[in-house]
């Protein structure tokens, strides 16, 4: 149902969006939001929103009934099953987000206005790089799929740490606001910009505007907590899940 709802959901939204466009040369960024149907009011794509779903039911299956006591169950079968889970639900995911971008673009091929020329975005003149070349449609799309395993992983770790499918999502999908500011704060330090498939999958990003107003003194001091606080969430929600399976009384 997750998954028929999500392939729906994301033709739906493409064909909408695409219909608005105005006719012309189609623009490589709003290709990238209408085949991958971003919404700007989500903090992910619904692609990646999906996934968190499947992972937080991966796990959340496991707590909607009296387990076996965990001294019953090894702590290497307890770790085996999380990770057989979390390979189960990435192939899952990136199989989603393929069969995803393919539908859409369908979709969005049958909505688009007429006289909208899309072949620019091929790139011609910068082959053999072609689409894959800077600022072209490619790179993005490729980071798509990674997208939606990490949404997955996210929600499987997040929903055994919690124990709750409903909690588990909740939070897979208000991380990206929590990290953002910080990740805000990282490049205006630096003096750079978000990437290119960032601005364009991901649009929720109101932390370099909110940072702006910091004093320099205190976003300087904040330089290596930052960077550590972007490289350390990953890590941390997965040591924090292996950890939980140490500590844990019943499955």
């Amino acid at each position: 149902m997750v998954v028929a709802g999500a392939l729906l959901v994301n033709a739906a939204v493409a064909a909408f969006t695409a219909s608005r466009l105005p006719a012309g040369e189609l623009a490589v960024p709003d290709a990238v939001r209408v085949v991958a149907a971003v919404v700007p009011a989500l903090p992910l794509p619904l692609t990646a929103l999906a996934a968190a779903v499947l992972g937080a039911l991966a796990y959340g299956n496991e707590t909607r009934w009296p387990g076996l006591p965990a001294s019953r169950v090894t702590l290497g079968r307890r770790l085996g099953g999380l990770l057989a889970k979390a390979l189960v639900v990435g192939a899952t995911a990136a199989l989603l987000a393929v069969a995803v971008l393919g539908l859409n673009a369908l979709a969005a091929w049958l909505a688009l206005p007429a006289g909208t020329d899309a072949a620019a975005l091929l790139a011609p003149s910068v082959w053999p790089a072609g689409p894959f070349a800077a600022g072209g449609i490619g790179r993005p799309l490729l980071v798509f799929p990674v997208l939606a395993v990490a949404g997955g992983w996210a929600g499987l770790l997040i929903t055994s740490l919690v124990r709750s499918a409903v909690v588990g999502i909740l939070l897979t999908g208000a991380l990206p606001a929590l990290l953002e500011p910080t990740a805000g704060l990282l490049l205006h330090r630096t003096g750079r910009n978000w990437p290119f498939w960032v601005r364009e999958l991901v649009p929720f990003q109101y932390g370099l505007d909110w940072v702006r107003g910091t004093a320099d003194r205190t976003a300087g001091a904040l330089d290596g907590v930052v960077a550590a606080a972007l490289l350390a969430p990953a890590g941390l929600l997965v040591l924090a899940a292996v950890l939980a399976q140490l500590r844990r009384r019943s499955l």
